[in-house]
């Protein structure tokens, strides 16, 4: 329990730091772990190596609480009993947000839009699942989020309607995975990345909302991978 607790504040210490994504607050100045770190996110998913990845398994609820705009990103929090399930080992779904554009690419394609689900294991261990997303079809959850979207840093919304994070997912859900950090200050190493293989559609004008709530483009630039490999 205090584990987690420690990881849930270290995620909120990204809120509280004074940065940003241009300028002098930019990525090229968070310093620390983000300019010397060797297993930093995001990533150009290229030259990945096949192996017998066990199957993701999710079990979400509609559980959704709030949807909070920290000036950074609009993000969504989780009540426990949402759950995923990695290699036998579990972890709790603690909330979601966006980027755009991606901030991974797939073989050097950057998307209009990127999702990560944040979930910590009871020892605090992190492991986020992202989704790309590509304009298309009307997206059910964004559309229920649509109407509930603060557009000023600081705001809080509760949700009246119940948002299912599944439905921010495709059917298949072959992916990705390797070791990364945290894409905003202090890019904490050690996370477990799990990059679904497939995106999601959303309509141009959902997209060009959430971008605009979050008033800016909010995606750190791509990672050396270094020593790493991208398994598939």
């Amino acid at each position: 329990m205090l584990a987690t607790a420690l990881t849930v504040s270290s995620l909120a210490m990204a809120d509280e730091q004074h940065w940003s994504y241009e300028g002098d607050d930019g990525p090229t100045h968070w310093g620390g772990l983000c300019n010397s770190g060797k297993n930093q996110s995001p990533v150009d998913l290229r030259d990945a190596v096949s192996a017998k990845l066990a199957p993701l398994s999710f079990k979400y609820q509609s559980l959704a609480q709030d949807v909070f705009n920290n000036g950074h990103t609009v993000q969504v929090t989780y009540a426990p009993g949402s759950e995923l399930t990695v290699d036998s080992h579990r972890y709790q779904l603690k909330q979601f947000h966006f980027h755009a554009p991606s901030e991974d690419l797939l073989n050097g394609k950057r998307f209009p839009l990127e999702a990560h689900f944040v979930h910590a294991d009871e020892d605090g261990n992190l492991a986020v699942v992202a989704v790309f997303v590509e304009e298309g079809a009307a997206n059910a959850a964004l559309e229920k989020l649509g109407k509930d979207l603060p557009v000023r840093a600081g705001d809080k919304h509760d949700l009246v309607v119940k948002v299912a994070a599944a439905e921010l997912m495709p059917k298949t859900r072959d992916y990705y995975r390797f070791s990364g950090s945290l894409t905003t200050p202090p890019c904490s190493e050690g996370v477990n990345w799990l990059v679904l293989k497939h995106p999601i559609t959303a309509s141009e004008e959902q997209i060009e909302h959430l971008h605009a709530a979050m008033g800016h483009d909010n995606a750190r630039p791509v990672q050396p991978l270094n020593a790493r490999i991208i398994v598939k």
